[in-house]
């Protein structure tokens, strides 16, 4: 297995530094052959380097950048006008090749904006997708698009649908990963005209296709790989974090509701955390953004170490299997054929 050098946008996110730099101490421990890049302020960061106790460490190392793009921050002004922006230079350091992902936590519409500037989209794909891993009865579902793009025409769905099941076979290891159309039913007859184009477009390709599933299918593993436009999967993913939440908060509440609950708290304690490990979201934290000509994996803007930690994991078996390079392949071969027949 050869080295992995990751860029760490060091200054994205709710908390920055402290945490990213956190993480990366994490990081070098798990991943013997792992070297980072430290991108954003190099006084601040050569601080936290020094509180971790990485001054000396030769796999990590800082790169200035003079710039931060604010979570709040439009897109357009961030690729327009902070060109020294932390993540910008993380990026670029992908694009020229010194690095081989980026990591941030950062503003999630200027990252993929930057992104597309920067390294292009594979040929073959017209747009990127924003794909993660979620938890579910039966192991983890993968889900694309998660916000890149609201509106989406059939022939985007397909591309995330190869693109999702590329990165299933790449991440999980699964042969044939099944994929699945997300509808407001499962029967032929329901769905919008663009769903049932798409669906029938996904039943004329050799991926694993399912048919439609709904929405209690994400968390239920029905399929390998869920494909939906960005609003709607933007929106389930916030559901299901929501619903997260509540559960987490009415079991609190009820166990301290008197000395009787309390006991049993005690006595359920190991159950309740062993629940909790499961469904916590930092556990699946780390976004791909897939199609691109080089790897960026995105962080949620509240993590915390072990969160981010879980991105730069990511990153580095998206290296290691090479990622872009087999959505690129499996592109061509879905598209050449068709290429061929017109031409």
């Amino acid at each position: 297995m050869g080295k992995q050098i990751i860029a760490l946008d060091a200054m994205g996110g709710d908390h920055g530094a402290p945490v990213i730099v956190g993480a990366a101490r994490l990081a070098l421990e798990e991943f013997p052959q792992l070297e980072l890049v430290l991108v954003g302020d190099q006084q601040k960061l050569r601080l936290e380097v020094e509180k971790n106790g990485l001054s000396s460490n030769p796999r990590i190392r800082v790169h200035h950048a003079s710039e931060i793009v604010a979570m709040d921050e439009m897109p357009v002004v961030a690729l327009k006008k902070k060109k020294d922006s932390s993540m910008r230079v993380a990026i670029n350091l992908v694009q020229d090749g010194t690095v081989q992902a980026c990591v941030s936590a950062g503003n999630t519409g200027a990252l993929m904006a930057t992104s597309k500037f920067v390294l292009k989209t594979i040929q073959g794909i017209s747009r990127p997708a924003i794909c993660t891993a979620l938890p579910g009865i039966k192991g983890h579902t993968h889900m694309l698009d998660l916000g890149a793009n609201l509106e989406c025409e059939p022939e985007n769905l397909v591309e995330f649908a190869v693109m999702g099941s590329v990165l299933a076979q790449s991440v999980e290891g699964i042969t044939n990963p099944s994929v699945g159309l997300l509808n407001i039913g499962s029967e032929a007859i329901k769905g919008s005209d663009l769903i049932k184009r798409t669906s029938q477009l996904l039943s004329e390709t050799t991926l694993n296709y399912h048919g439609f599933v709904e929405g209690d299918d994400i968390y239920k593993g029905t399929v390998d790989v869920i494909v939906t436009d960005g609003f709607v999967g933007n929106v389930s993913l916030k559901t299901g974090e929501g619903l997260a939440a509540l559960v987490n908060h009415v079991l609190k509440s009820e166990f301290k509701r008197n000395w009787l609950t309390k006991l049993a708290a005690i006595c359920a304690m190991p159950v309740l955390s062993s629940v909790r490990r499961k469904l916590d979201p930092g556990r699946y934290n780390g976004a791909s953004l897939l199609g691109l000509n080089g790897i960026v994996v995105k962080s949620h803007g509240g993590a915390d170490t072990a969160s981010f930690l879980n991105a730069i994991r990511i990153a580095v078996i998206e290296i290691e299997k090479n990622v872009p390079q087999r959505i690129s392949s499996e592109i061509e071969k879905f598209f050449s054929p068709a290429e061929e027949a017109v031409t």
